[in-house]
């Protein structure tokens, strides 16, 4: 679902709408262990499918962070690269509310709407994004985030 790449030129007339939506990924069991490994997060309602069984969720669950982490994953198949920038830079969030677990086995995406953008210097633009991370079929999304992020022309 990549939409074209937009100019850095571009940017200012999209501020207040939505720039791009990514496809779907599978949030694997595989993922997540990956991920609890990668982090030492081996919480079980992560990693034990049985103990998990026996929770609220019914069976393991994404970390929050993973859903995160896959934020720039998703803008690079939303988006793609920034025409004009030579390369693109996370600076942070402004806030991040992890609404709803995505179960293992769910399918996710990345929805992408520019809020802002404020040349910081010359070359550094900050670009501000309300972002929101979907759980296929479900009404709730995983997370939501003003996500910021600079690019350099």
């Amino acid at each position: 679902m990549a939409n074209k790449p937009i100019a850095l030129g571009d940017l200012p007339a999209l501020v207040g709408t939505e720039i791009g939506v990514s496809s779907w990924i599978a949030v694997a069991q595989e993922r997540i262990t990956q991920f609890a490994d990668a982090t030492d997060d081996h919480q079980f309602i992560h990693v034990d499918q049985a103990r998990a069984e026996q929770s609220p969720f019914g069976g393991t669950i994404a970390h929050g962070f993973l859903s995160l982490s896959l934020l720039s994953a998703f803008f690079e198949d939303a988006v793609g690269t920034i025409e004009g920038g030579q390369f693109a830079m996370n600076y942070g969030f402004n806030s991040v509310r992890m609404l709803s677990p995505v179960r293992s086995g769910k399918h996710i995406r990345g929805r992408f709407v520019l809020k802002d953008m404020v040349e910081r210097k010359p070359g550094q633009w900050q670009l501000a994004m309300d972002v929101t991370v979907e759980i296929e079929n479900e009404e709730k999304p995983a997370l939501i985030a003003e996500w910021l992020v600079i690019v350099f022309s």
